[in-house]
């Protein structure tokens, strides 16, 4: 589903095509045929995904997090599936005003106030700015403002909180499940919107893909940037708003949940919020660099990013400040510790391997990593139109320690969230599970790509840079 931008250690330089606007759009985004493995995929996403995001949050709400004793108490008749959706707490007027409200706030954020962030933030790149050549050779410009929307958003919260009081800080946590029934509408509701869109009024025309194959297209997208006027797109808005903004302000109604029900917060907690606010921050301060990304530039707008935005990514994302509200736990301070330096150290990885990628395609590799050179491999390709195209993939810094190490270090930081759980259920650890998979499988395609783009010089590349993730193991 929806996770943060991937690093490519590619810099593209375009002969003969200097807008680079005749690259084959065989290499953008999804598939143009569905074999049966990708359909049962996609069948399989659409069916379990809404009923894992709804098991995780009921195995909490009735469960108090255990995720084995829901399936034991029905197996052995103790209770009944009937008994369990009974209890779950259902739609609500008040949820719906809440979440009505919400979104119609982001949305206002979005296209009604222009940034102003990078006027007085030193190195801070927000306001318009142009978006990556996509497969129909449109450059799109966007309103970077996330960031702005961030500050405003949590200082009307704090504002709340601390002087004006309109609503309780947990207002959050106790109305979650029927929020998440509001955010489940959303989701479908901006997905399907998407897909008729893409039929009878697309944005772009040539930026569109059909399979053929309803499930497929439904799930993957069929606009590459589906968009309704000049401003609002579809991408941006849903990767980065509602879910994303969102993400903090639900930590913090947790952390008051907490000292509501048990007069502290523990240093969990604290932890909780602060390594995952870094993260939510960085994401924002570099969302013009987002642009850039593998969301971007080859997704296309489909339930995978729409539900996967407004659902997967707020209720699964958090589930360790959900797990410390039921069950708290004051870390001893060498384990805090630990903790927090294992998530700051995967932050700096993460970041400075970004970095790096970003300095060497931004300066054509006339730049200096870990204080000399970096060397690089020089590699070329065709497209399907015949223009000749040079990339340079470098193999210096982190990228010389590991082609993916950006996901090293992101994997550090979800390993982090994890243990401020403890290890007394396995719940809290779905983040570092789902993590891995998610970007083992993108290593594993963004390779793919680049073996049949490159062919023999993706060899010389993985020759010189043989390890994905983890030097000497994976």
């Amino acid at each position: 589903m929806a996770a943060f931008p991937e690093g490519k250690s590619e810099e593209r330089k375009h002969k003969n095509n200097p807008n680079g606007s005749g690259a084959s759009q065989g290499q953008w985004g999804r598939a143009w045929e569905v074999d049966w493995f990708s359909l049962a995929s996609v069948l399989f996403l659409l069916t379990f995904s809404p009923l894992i995001v709804y098991y995780f949050i009921m195995s909490c709400d009735q469960y108090h997090c255990s995720l084995t004793d829901p399936i034991t108490d029905v197996l052995m008749g103790n209770s009944h599936l009937s008994d369990i959706w009974n209890k779950t707490p259902s739609l609500s007027w008040k949820a719906a005003n809440i979440y009505l409200f919400w979104v119609t706030f982001q949305v206002m954020l979005y296209i009604l106030v222009p940034d102003f962030c990078h006027k007085f933030l030193p190195g801070y790149v927000g306001g318009v700015q142009e978006g990556a050549l996509t497969p129909a050779g449109t450059v799109n410009k966007y309103e970077i403002n996330g960031l702005q929307a961030w500050i405003i958003t949590h200082a009307l919260w704090f504002a709340n909180a601390y002087y004006f009081h309109w609503f309780s800080p947990t207002i959050i946590f106790d109305n979650w499940i029927p929020l998440l029934w509001c955010a489940n509408i959303l989701g479908y509701t901006a997905s399907t919107f998407a897909m008729i869109k893409s039929y009878f009024f697309p944005s772009n025309p040539n930026d569109c893909k059909f399979t053929g194959n309803l499930f497929y297209d439904y799930m993957m997208g069929i606009e590459f940037n589906p968009r309704i006027g000049k401003w609002f797109d579809f991408k941006l808005f849903f990767n980065g708003r509602p879910g994303i903004v969102a993400w903090t302000l639900i930590n913090l109604s947790y952390a008051a949940k907490q000292q509501e029900l048990y007069g502290q917060v523990t240093n969990s907690m604290i932890l909780v919020n602060v390594l995952q606010g870094i993260y939510v921050l960085d994401f924002f301060w570099n969302e013009a660099w987002y642009l850039k990304t593998i969301d971007i530039c080859h997704d296309h707008f489909g339930w995978y990013l729409g539900w996967g935005d407004c659902v997967w990514l707020p209720y699964l994302y958090t589930l360790q400040g959900l797990y410390l509200v039921y069950h708290p736990v004051q870390l001893s301070t060498a384990n805090a510790v630990g903790i927090l330096l294992l998530g700051l150290v995967g932050y700096y990885i993460f970041r400075m391997t970004n970095h790096q990628k970003d300095l060497f395609r931004r300066t054509d590799g006339n730049c200096k990593i870990w204080g000399k050179k970096p060397e690089y491999i020089e590699c070329s390709y065709t497209s399907v139109d015949g223009t000749k195209y040079y990339s340079k993939l470098m193999i210096s810094g982190f990228w010389g320690v590991a082609r993916h190490f950006n996901y090293t270090g992101d994997l550090m930081g979800s390993l982090a969230y994890c243990l401020t759980c403890g290890f007394g259920h396995i719940l809290p650890y779905f983040y570092i599970i789902y993590m891995t998979i998610l970007l083992t499988h993108r290593c594993i395609r963004d390779e793919h790509r680049c073996s049949s783009k490159y062919s023999k010089d993706w060899k010389r590349y993985t020759t010189a840079v043989p390890y994905r993730l983890i030097p000497g193991v994976f």
